[in-house]
Parts: structure tokens; C-alpha cells; sequence
């Protein structure tokens, strides 16, 4: 774990990943004598390990959206769980796995396997700023792309708001039910992006592990991510074929980045309700706009009525899984 507890170390907000950039660039440089490492003017990072005719290729995000990281940072395990704290001021602090989880799975499949393609990008959390101006010739060779950037434990992400991800072909030959996950719908995030710019092979989304997003009490499980990073090697090494996939056209005709964006709010709520059950609309509001500022991409009423949707959601999808239980 000590690759990932000093990704957890470097803060790295939207807008400021140097230091994270730096890091990633010195490290696989150090380790990895074989690759080749460009960057673009935007400061996402494209790296390509040995010679092939296809690759697999892993992308991950930059940044994350927590501002708190005090001098005395200081990643702390108990129990099989990662979190961060400051003890100087007291507090929990966010680790931002997300997505440092998913740079590690990178990282340490770079580590593993002699041809492989890695693309770190900036800015995803303030809308995928830098998966929305990709270099996507580098993907022209790649068999299929994941990427672990999902919250939990069991997410196989093959749409995202109705954006179709990957081909079945490709859903039937990861064999996810051998590592405990399943197929789920998912929210904003790069390869969602990398599908509307034109990316024409399957992709997915992966849980990595991390828990409590975008918060200060933000968790790792770390056998959860040690079956992520089994799940990533077990694609690599039994998909060695390449899997076309190219998203419905209807999708570019209709598409919108404001209704990507309300997508993106709508789990936000989600997760808000799942760890406070009983809090208001008010509750949400004011925590939304202190973590977000005062702006937001709908009025209020509107968010009202969303926050009301999704609670009615989060219920009924709790009684569900309740009665699943049952049975």
C-alpha cells in the first residue's frame, strides 16, 4: 500500500494537479524504462508501454474534489480501511480515492505487463474538462478501455445516462460475476467523454473501492480494491481480442452536457440520501452549495423537486433490495 498512500498524500484539486502530475511522470519513468510519456497542452498524460499491434488501456482521473489537506496529513488504517486525518486540527480529511484508486490500478498494472496504455486526465470533477479535449488517435490501437472510477464495490458500468458503453460480447468475456460484479447504469465521467468524442471500442467503469465521495470522511476497503485490481488484471489477460463498439448515433443528436450535468447532480443527491437518510431538502442545499459554491445548473424549485425524486428513488430502491433479501 505504499504507492497508494502517497498518491493519497499529494492534494491535487481541479485546476492544480501538477504535483500529482509530477509525481506519476517520475514514477513511471523510474520503474518502467520501456515506455514513452507525452503530455498534452491541456496537462492530461498519455502513457504507452512496449510494442504492440493492440493495447489495453486504463484511464483514470487527476483530480478530486475535497479542499481540506492540513501540513500534517496523514493516511490512516484500521482494520482493512484506508482514511485520512489531520490530527493537528482534529478532522477527518478526504483521501480523494477518488480517483487515486483507479491512478494506482494504472500504475500497477504498468508495473505488471509488458504492453500496455495508461491516460491520466485533469479536471474531470468540474465536467471532464480533460477527457473532453483527448488526443483520441491514442486510443486507434486499444482492445478496449476501463476505467476505475466508481464508487463501492460491485459496479460493472456498461451505460451511462443512455449512452451505451461497451458491446455484449465484451460484457460476456470479463466475466464479472467471478469477482462479484454486475452490470449497472452510471453518471458522468472520462469515458462517457471519450464515447462522445468518437471512441469506437468498449469501454467500462469500474467500483474501485472507495466509499463516501467527494467528503472528508471518503473510505477505502482495501480488499475491495485489491478484487478491483484482480478483476483489471484478469480483463487484461483473458480479452485479448479488440472489442468494437460504437455508441447509437441518436445519442450525439440529443446530447447535451447540461443534461449530463443533471445527471451527475442527480447522484450526487443519491449519495447525500443514502448517508443521511433523514436530512431535508434545506440539509442538501446548503451542503451542495458550500461544496459547490452558490451557483447550480437549476433553480431552486427545480432541485427541490429533483431532491423529492431521488428520495422517492433511494426508497424504493431500498425496499426492493429488501424484499430481494427476503426472498
Amino acid at each position: 500500500m505504499k504507492l497508494l498512500k502517497q498518491l493519497y498524500s499529494i492534494h491535487s484539486k481541479s485546476g492544480k494537479e501538477n504535483k500529482m502530475r509530477r509525481f506519476i511522470i517520475k514514477y513511471v519513468k523510474r520503474g518502467n524504462p520501456n515506455v514513452t510519456i507525452f503530455k498534452d497542452t491541456i496537462g492530461n498524460i498519455y502513457i504507452t508501454k512496449g510494442i504492440s499491434e493492440t493495447y489495453p488501456v486504463i484511464v483514470a482521473h487527476l483530480d478530486q474534489v475535497q479542499e481540506n489537506h492540513s501540513k500534517d496529513f496523514t493516511v490512516m488504517e484500521v482494520n482493512g480501511v484506508l482514511f485520512g486525518y489531520s490530527s493537528k486540527n482534529r478532522r477527518f480529511e478526504g483521501l480523494g480515492a477518488d480517483d487515486k484508486n483507479g491512478i494506482w490500478i494504472a500504475l500497477k498494472c504498468l508495473e505488471k505487463y509488458d504492453a500496455i496504455k495508461l491516460a491520466f486526465f485533469v479536471e474531470e470533477e468540474i465536467g471532464c474538462q480533460g477527457s473532453m479535449q483527448a488526443d483520441m488517435d491514442f486510443f486507434k490501437d486499444a482492445r478496449f478501455v476501463i476505467q476505475p472510477d466508481r464508487r463501492g464495490n460491485n459496479d460493472l458500468i456498461t451505460s451511462i445516462c443512455g449512452l451505451e458503453l461497451c458491446s455484449k460480447e465484451f460484457i460476456s468475456a470479463v466475466n464479472a460475476e467471478k469477482f462479484g460484479y454486475r452490470e449497472e447504469d452510471g453518471l458522468m465521467t472520462d469515458i462517457e467523454t471519450l464515447k462522445i468524442n468518437g471512441l469506437e471500442i468498449s469501454a467500462v467503469n469500474l467500483s474501485c473501492a472507495y466509499y463516501r465521495p467527494h467528503t472528508d470522511t471518503e473510505f477505502t476497503v482495501i480488499k475491495d480494491l485489491e478484487n478491483c485490481l484482480a478483476f483489471v488484471q484478469h480483463i487484461i489477460e483473458n480479452c485479448i481480442e479488440t472489442y468494437p463498439h460504437k455508441a447509437d448515433s441518436y445519442y450525439y443528436r440529443g446530447y447535451s452536457y447540461w443534461e449530463d450535468e443533471e445527471c451527475y447532480l442527480y447522484e450526487e443527491i443519491w449519495d447525500f440520501i443514502s448517508l443521511h437518510p433523514r436530512a431535508t431538502f434545506e440539509d442538501f442545499r446548503d451542503c451542495y452549495k458550500s461544496t459547490y459554491g452558490s451557483t447550480t445548473i437549476i433553480n431552486e424549485t427545480e432541485l427541490r423537486n429533483m431532491f423529492e425524486q431521488v428520495k422517492y428513488d433511494v426508497q424504493f430502491f431500498e425496499e426492493e433490495k429488501e424484499n430481494d433479501d427476503a426472498v
